[in-house]
C-alpha cells in the first residue's frame, strides 16, 4: 500500500527517505553504465579478435596448401592435423558469434543501394530536362554520375574495421546532404511559384531559369549549407586518405572514395563559385538598368 502523507512532518520524513534512495538509485545507475561501457568494450575486442584469427588462419591455410606438394608425407599428415584444428576453430568462431551483437552489413547494403538508385534516377531526370531545353550546368549533371559511382563503391567496400570506422561519418555526411537537398528544392520550388504568380513561368516549368533580385535572400540562407556540405566532402576524403596510412588498410575503396570525394568537393565547391559570382555580376547589371 503506498503512503500518502498529509501533515507536514511526515511529508518532510517521506523527503527524507526519498532522498536516501534517490543517492541509492544514481549509485546504481552508475554502475549499470559502468558495466555496460565494459560489455561494450568486451565485445568489440571479441569480434575484432575473432575477425583477426580469421584473416591470419585464412592466410596459414593458404600457405599450408602451397607447402603439401612439396613436403615429405610426415609433414603432410602435420599439415592435415593443423587443417582439421582450422575447421573446427571456424566452427567454434561461429559458435561465439552467436552471443555478439549482429553487424548492420543488410542494411547498410540497403541504404547504399537505394543511394545507387537515386543518384541513377536523378540523372535520368535531368538528361530529359536537358533534351526539353532546361539549362543545366554541366557539371551538376556530371556530379550525380561521380555520386553513383562513389555510391556503387560504398556497396562494395566490404565490412571491417576501416568500414566500421568511417560507417558513422559516412552516414552522417548522407543525413546532412539530405537536409541540404531538401534546402534546395525548398528554395528552388519558392522561385518557381512566385514566378508562376507573376506569369513569368508556365505551370508546367520544372526549374528557374535566370535571376532576378529577389531571389538573393533566399540564395543567401542557402550558400553557408552548401559550402558546409562541399567542406564535409573534403573532410570525408581527407579521412579516407588518413585511414589508407593505417597498417589495417588493405580495401582499395579506401582510396576510391577518398579520391571521388576530393573530386565532389573541387568540382562543387569551385561550380558554385562560378555561380555565385555571375549571379551577383547579373544582380549588378539590373541594378544599373
Amino acid at each position: 500500500m503506498l503512503f500518502n502523507p498529509t501533515g507536514l512532518n511526515e511529508c518532510l520524513q517521506e523527503w527524507e527517505d526519498l532522498e536516501k534512495d534517490y543517492q541509492q538509485v544514481q549509485e546504481t545507475h552508475r554502475l549499470y553504465k559502468h558495466k555496460l561501457e565494459e560489455v561494450s568494450r568486451l565485445q568489440d575486442s571479441c569480434s575484432s579478435s575473432i575477425a583477426r584469427q580469421r584473416k591470419k588462419i585464412k592466410d596459414l591455410n593458404e600457405s599450408l596448401q602451397e607447402c603439401r606438394a612439396v613436403v615429405n608425407p610426415e609433414d603432410v599428415n602435420k599439415i592435415d592435423e593443423i587443417q582439421d584444428s582450422i575447421k573446427e576453430r571456424s566452427n567454434v568462431f561461429f559458435e561465439m558469434e552467436a552471443f555478439l551483437p549482429k553487424k548492420n552489413e543488410v542494411l547498410d547494403a540497403h541504404f547504399n543501394f537505394l543511394l545507387v538508385w537515386y543518384y541513377c534516377t536523378l540523372t535520368i531526370r535531368e538528361s530529359i530536362l536537358i533534351n526539353n531545353g532546361s539549362k543545366i550546368k554541366g557539371w551538376w549533371v556530371f556530379q550525380h554520375y561521380v555520386s553513383t559511382f562513389l555510391s556503387g563503391v560504398m556497396l562494395t567496400w566490404p565490412d571491417g574495421e576501416l568500414y566500421q570506422m568511417f560507417r558513422n561519418q559516412f552516414l552522417s555526411y548522407s543525413m546532412y546532404i539530405n537536409f541540404v537537398q531538401f534546402l534546395q528544392y525548398y528554395y528552388q520550388s519558392g522561385c518557381l511559384y512566385r514566378l508562376r504568380a507573376l506569369g513569368e513561368r508556365h505551370n508546367m516549368d520544372l526549374t528557374v531559369e535566370g535571376f532576378q533580385s529577389w531571389m538573393w535572400r533566399g540564395l543567401t540562407f542557402l550558400l553557408p549549407f552548401l559550402f558546409l556540405g562541399h567542406f564535409f566532402q573534403l573532410y570525408n576524403g581527407i579521412t579516407l586518405f588518413q585511414m589508407a596510412q593505417l597498417p589495417e588498410w588493405k580495401e582499395w575503396q579506401v582510396l576510391m572514395c577518398g579520391s571521388t570525394f576530393l573530386v565532389l568537393f573541387m568540382g562543387n565547391f569551385f561550380t558554385t563559385l562560378g555561380v555565385v559570382y555571375h549571379k551577383y555580376m547579373d544582380q549588378d547589371k539590373a541594378k544599373a538598368l
